[in-house]
């Protein structure tokens, strides 16, 4: 079982089309994927069409969960939440926001702004999230990212921690761009060993968080879902 709720394909920074991306994933063995691409405002209703078109296909043919998202991504801290609001009226069905990470210069207050909204779903790479956004992550349920991706991953360990104080839920995921970023069980077990969470913390980040996300979206839990192999 694989779950990876934060990718990206050409029509962003991806290398991939959607349908290729999502081909790929199903090769691997993924249970369920979401295609995030980066948007701002001015090409929002363009993308969520045609994101959607290429997950639908794919979710009729194959065995696989698809989840048509966006990420919302160096928006100015104060747009977020009605971006992430006029997302969710197109028909996304997952908003993530492009967190507050190290690597880049995000506007202060974003990590504020997305876990205070009620129209999003995930804060990726926070970054060094305060306590106080971890608290109302965890109020609101926002779920806080582990990436898998260079850069983005120094602050795992920080994120776990702060995630462990206050209760917010946590999720591993990509940050795909092109194939070889896609997860194996392997991967995302070292990169959850790697954040310095405990076996049942892994079991929480890896399955349990993800059926609870999935069946918040609506989404069914995939059949083969169970322990995580190890």
């Amino acid at each position: 079982m694989v779950y990876d709720f934060h990718t990206h394909t050409f029509h962003s920074d991806g290398s991939l089309s959607p349908i290729e991306l999502i081909r790929r994933a199903v090769a691997k063995g993924y249970s369920a994927i979401a295609i995030t691409d980066h948007v701002g405002i001015g090409h929002l209703e363009r993308l969520v069409q045609e994101i959607a078109a290429d997950c639908a296909l794919a979710q009729e043919y194959w065995n696989i969960t698809v989840i048509p998202g966006v990420e919302l991504t160096h928006l100015p801290a104060k747009a977020i939440d009605q971006a992430a609001k006029r997302a969710k009226e197109l028909g996304t069905k997952l908003v993530v926001v492009h967190g507050e990470t190290i690597t880049e210069p995000v506007e202060q207050g974003t990590n504020t702004a997305a876990v205070q909204s009620g129209h999003v779903d995930i804060l990726a790479h926070p970054g060094l999230l305060s306590l106080e956004e971890a608290k109302t992550a965890a109020a609101h349920g926002v779920f806080l990212e582990i990436s898998a991706r260079r850069g983005h991953s120094l602050t795992n360990g920080h994120t776990a921690k702060l995630a462990r104080l206050t209760g917010a839920k946590l999720l591993l995921n990509t940050d795909a761009h092109d194939e070889r970023d896609l997860l194996t069980p392997a991967l995302a077990l070292a990169v959850a060993q790697g954040a310095g969470l405990e076996e049942e913390e892994i079991e929480e980040i890896l399955v349990n968080n993800p059926h609870m996300l999935l069946r918040r979206l609506g989404l069914p839990i995939p059949p083969q879902a169970g322990t995580y192999g190890r």
